[in-house]
């Protein structure tokens, strides 16, 4: 790892994440995913948007844009269209997402635009109090919700699959190798890809939630998710409950930037 750093990371640590944040064991997935690929630095653009997921392209060494609260994809989308060789991936929170950012997220799943998008889900708005987001479990304490949260969470992953995604997959923490594999598939499929990071949160949620430690949070994930390919061997009472992990959807369909590029050099007289 320690090679990884000096090539992937600016000398700007310490860092502002809580000890015991997930959200460190996410970024090294990313980084090694792009070093597995032996991705371009130059041609590779890392985008966020408000949050503590979203203050991690300030520690990598790629051109990074830390946008608005919910902004990050329409800023990847400007990027992609205008560099369609570059990779652009964006690296986003749970509420940032899929609540001031959920109409964005939809559109940009609609259309297929290949982008890699990131989401650190730990269920709830860590960095600006603790409040309940979209992803936050049903009856789950945030300072929003003192009493349980009412409201139903979102399925992500059903989410991204419904609105268009190409490419849809869920890891954890826990399950860190998987989560690099995952992010470098992402990577290389042409099109919307999603990845569902569940990090965990120590202080804004695990203590609103009284769920203990940090290693408390790690063998939460490790108990209560299940790899896909194991879920056809299961009984509906074991699947009870349990979440799905791995590569959850995968199709192919016309790409937004290629179909663009059409549009375009066709109003120029077939001139490229």
């Amino acid at each position: 790892m320690e090679q990884l750093l000096e090539k992937y990371f600016r000398p700007k640590l310490p860092h502002m994440w809580c000890p015991g944040c997930g959200n460190g064991i996410v970024t090294a997935a990313i980084v090694r995913a792009i070093d597995k690929l032996g991705l371009d630095q130059d041609k590779t653009t890392i985008v966020s948007g408000i949050g503590c997921s979203s203050r991690a392209p300030g520690y990598l060494h790629f051109d990074t844009l830390h946008t608005a609260h919910g902004r990050a994809l329409p800023f990847a989308t400007g990027i992609k269209l205008t560099k369609p060789g570059h990779k652009v991936l964006v690296i986003t929170g749970d509420g940032d997402a899929t609540a001031i950012g959920g109409n964005h997220f939809i559109h940009a799943a609609r259309r297929n635009i290949d982008l890699t998008v990131i989401v650190f889900n730990n269920n709830i708005y860590g960095m600006t109090g603790g409040q309940y987001s979209p992803l936050t479990p049903h009856l789950a304490k945030a300072t929003t919700a003192p009493y349980g949260n009412v409201d139903r969470a979102f399925d992500l992953a059903e989410l991204a699959k419904g609105a268009g995604a190409t490419f849809v997959a869920r890891s954890t923490t826990y399950h860190a190798k998987q989560l690099a594999e995952l992010v470098a598939k992402a990577i290389q499929h042409e099109g919307f890809a999603v990845v569902e990071a569940m990090t965990g949160c120590p202080i804004s949620f695990g203590r609103q939630n009284k769920l203990g430690k940090p290693a408390a949070l790690l063998a939460w994930q490790r108990d209560n998710t299940v790899p896909v390919e194991a879920m056809g061997k299961l009984t509906p009472e074991q699947l009870a409950g349990k979440i799905p992990i791995g590569l959850l959807h995968q199709k192919t369909a016309p790409e937004y930037t290629a179909e663009y590029g059409k549009i375009i050099k066709q109003a120029m007289g077939g001139r490229s």
